[in-house]
């Protein structure tokens, strides 16, 4: 698994004008390639008036899914350069389209490349991007008299604690980083006299 990956910070849509065309770029995040999907399918039919809805989306970590359309502009002027982008910019889990509205001025190749690729360039520096790091997942069960003061002092050092469940035991379900593990074992068996049980699990991302 990639260490980290970048993504858009929130959905959301930046318009420019180049030669009297209006270029209209929408960002989601998409966890899946069918969210990916689902997205450029509502952008196309909310524009179903536009010249072009061209695409681009990224998928995984690893960037495993690469897929872009040009949606009738000519070959590799449009999604192609967009993709590009995404890719430039370390971008996952993100889908991209960028409407035209044609301006009766023609561009030419050169110039539907900056525009198509400028368009997501500038929407992704408004929108804005955030980096999401692997963790490891663990579980930490602690008596009820100690659970409170770990919790804090957990988020106090600035661990993710991303579950706290109460039953006999409380257990609190936290992201380290793997480099971390070692420390926070010794961490934990000092804060709670030895008495907390502590668990790996498997791998997840948050934000770093």
């Amino acid at each position: 698994m990639q260490d980290e990956y970048r993504t858009v910070a929130r959905a959301g849509v930046h318009e420019i004008e180049i030669n009297r065309s209006r270029f209209l770029c929408a960002l989601a995040p998409a966890a899946t390639e069918r969210e990916a999907q689902d997205f450029v399918a509502a952008v196309r039919r909310e524009h179903a008036d536009a010249t072009h809805n061209c695409w681009a989306y990224v998928i995984g970590a690893d960037a495993s899914v690469q897929k872009a359309s040009d949606d009738g502009e000519p070959g590799g002027t449009a999604g192609v350069p967009m993709l590009q982008m995404l890719l430039r910019r370390d971008m996952r889990y993100v889908a991209a389209v960028v409407t035209r509205y044609y301006g009766g001025v023609k561009l030419g190749a050169g110039g539907l490349i900056r525009a198509y690729g400028g368009a997501v360039g500038e929407a992704l520096d408004v929108l804005g991007t955030l980096t999401r790091r692997r963790f490891r997942l663990a579980t930490v069960t602690v008596d009820h008299q100690r659970a409170g003061k770990v919790q804090n002092d957990l988020r106090a050092t600035g661990r993710e604690v991303r579950d706290v469940r109460y039953g006999e035991e409380v257990t609190i379900e936290i992201g380290l980083p793997d480099a971390d593990v070692p420390a926070f074992r010794a961490w934990l068996a000092d804060a709670t006299a030895g008495t907390a049980g502590f668990e790996l699990g498997g791998e997840a991302y948050g934000d770093a």
